[in-house]
């Protein structure tokens, strides 16, 4: 992940669901443009927070092969208040269906008690073969990332 838009797994319910956390410290380099005088995190990096949560939620499944999850769709998206620096968007995905390689995801994003974003998240495991050495950095990768954002929250 080019841009990690998680600094924390709070909660790990393999194949149930995830809640983790977004700190926005200001200091990221898309808010000089997003805007120069009302600094807010951009609703596609809010999406992409859930969506990132959702995957390691779906790598953490009994039934998760190694590959790519991708997201297929992004439904019933809601905005309703804006992440500004200083903030942190408390992330919660849990698993509403799975069908073979195909799962559906209810996500929230809250900012204290008020929703920021919302949506139903349509993800597909792309299987690689076990033996790629690609699949293989991969696998160890995401594994290491969740194991670093889950010992973060510990800190």
């Amino acid at each position: 992940m080019r841009f990690c838009q998680i600094d924390q797994i709070t909660l790990l319910e393999p194949g149930k669901r995830i809640q983790a956390t977004r700190y926005l410290s200001g200091k990221e380099d898309y808010l000089r443009d997003h805007f120069p005088r009302f600094a807010v995190m951009p609703g596609v990096m809010m999406l992409e927070s859930l969506f990132q949560a959702s995957a390691l939620l779906v790598r953490a499944t009994d039934e998760y092969r190694h590959g790519v999850v991708l997201m297929r769709a992004a439904k019933n998206v809601k905005f309703a208040d804006f992440v500004q620096p200083g903030q942190t968007l408390t992330i919660t995905s849990e698993i509403f269906k799975q069908n073979g390689d195909s799962y559906i995801l209810k996500a929230l994003g809250t900012k204290g008690d008020s929703v920021a974003v919302n949506a139903r998240l349509v993800v597909e495991c792309i299987p690689d073969s076990d033996t790629s050495p690609v699949d293989q950095y991969s696998s160890r990768y995401m594994k290491q990332l969740t194991e670093q954002l889950q010992q973060a929250a510990m800190a």
